[in-house]
């Protein structure tokens, strides 16, 4: 039978003990002012930068919080999880620092970077089955088998009261904070984090907005605030893996709805340039997870006024990963472009369309030469340039260059590596 105790919502005091206990482990990262996306709100924009957090991100606030609360005999039976990633990896320091063992189910395909790091903190990794749901079935009955406490990622009060400690950090940095962005998967961080501030702030006689960012590819908590219920919906991939949850924790849905003031979804090719954006701007290497929520500032969802703070959940990407999403952030901006040109087969076209589009400030990346294909005139040949350009009207003025010059220029999808 389902669960249908009253989820109690924590005090202001529950997550001071919080942070005073996971001070122990964690370090309390910076919050990085934005100039560029400052400009673009025509406010203040501020970077919570937990993922500069120990691990790569927050998760290890939660699962240490968890954890310190068993009692000696639980832990000597140890702790078992299940996470592909950065939950992995919070379990895993979060029972080292404590002395208890702890064993992690991971799916077979899970990132090879996050499978040492996780046996790296001093975690047994168990690799079985081929998604989550497997791991998650393996780890609740190894629980059962073993007397194992299962820590879980997200719906657990000790968990989200653990992440809320960022909440905190922010507040006390930057105590005329007027909006908060937020990553939402299972909810843990978001619950947490929106409890902690609206305490906080109704504490110092101010309102705080708290805004919540789903992948449009896996939003349940918009149709479930939208139903009034826990409602399991249909996901399709992303590449935010790490907020890609079908329904909402009990825990955390029923402290959100109270205290989230909006969800908001953004697209893959959001996610992408927001990626983007950190690393240009920034400085920062944030996963896609850990972007969603530049990525509703990009996007103009939201409109704010006054200070700002963004969550930047997660910096743990797989660096074959993050060379794809760079690329496909820049075909997303427009700045970088495949055109495709007809030419007469003859000698100095190709000389003539470099110079052309080099006149026009752009870079020729790549070149694709073929005198063969449905089209082609045995006289013609056609070439498909990879440029990189400033953006939609650099690409727009490159084009017109090219059609000034005599050329047939046209404009196709970027090749995705």
């Amino acid at each position: 039978m389902p669960n249908t105790v009253p989820v109690v919502t924590p005090t202001l005091e529950d997550f001071e003990v919080a942070e005073a206990n996971v001070s122990v482990i964690i370090k309390e990262t910076p919050l990085l002012q934005s100039s560029y996306l400052s400009e673009l709100t025509g406010g203040e924009v501020y970077l919570k930068a937990e993922n500069l957090q120990r691990t790569g991100a927050y998760k290890v606030r939660g699962a240490y919080n968890r954890m310190s609360k068993l009692s000696a005999q639980e832990r000597k039976h140890g702790v078992v999880a299940a996470s592909a990633g950065n939950h992995a990896q919070g379990v895993a320091l979060a029972a080292s620092k404590l002395g208890i063992k702890a064993t992690i189910f991971m799916p077979v395909g899970a990132s090879l970077p996050k499978v040492q790091a996780t046996r790296g903190y001093g975690a047994e990794v168990v690799l079985i089955g081929d998604t989550f749901a497997e791991c998650l079935k393996a780890a609740q009955e190894f629980s059962a088998k073993k007397h194992s406490v299962f820590i879980p990622p997200f719906d657990h009060i000790d968990v989200v009261i653990g992440q809320g400690t960022v909440g905190l950090e922010i507040m006390k940095d930057l105590p005329d904070v007027d909006n908060i962005i937020v990553a939402i998967g299972g909810g843990g961080l978001a619950a947490g984090v929106a409890v902690a501030v609206k305490l906080m702030a109704k504490a110092n006689g101010r309102k705080v907005k708290v805004y919540g960012v789903q992948s449009e590819h896996a939003a349940p908590y918009v149709v479930s605030l939208k139903k009034g219920k826990l409602t399991e919906v249909h996901t399709t991939p992303t590449i935010a893996d790490g907020i890609a949850v079908s329904k909402p924790g009990r825990i955390p849905f029923e402290l959100i709805k109270k205290n989230i003031d909006r969800v908001v979804t953004v697209s893959e090719n959001q996610i992408a340039e927001a990626i983007l954006v950190l690393l240009e701007r920034a400085k920062q290497v944030v996963e896609p997870a850990g972007a969603v929520g530049v990525a509703a500032i990009l996007s103009e969802k939201l409109k704010l006024k006054g200070k700002t703070v963004v969550i930047l959940s997660g910096g743990n990407i797989d660096p074959l990963l993050l060379q794809r999403i760079i690329r496909h952030g820049l075909a997303a901006a427009e700045r970088y472009n495949t055109i495709s040109v007809m030419l007469p087969d003859r000698p100095g076209q190709l000389a003539l369309t470099a110079s052309v589009i080099a006149k026009a400030n752009a870079n020729v990346v790549e070149v694709l030469h073929t005198r063969h294909g449905l089209g082609l005139k045995i006289s013609e040949v056609e070439l498909n340039l990879s440029v990189e350009t400033s953006g939609h009207t650099h690409t727009l003025e490159v084009l017109k260059a090219l059609k000034d010059a005599g050329l047939k220029p046209r404009l196709l999808e970027a090749r995705e590596d």
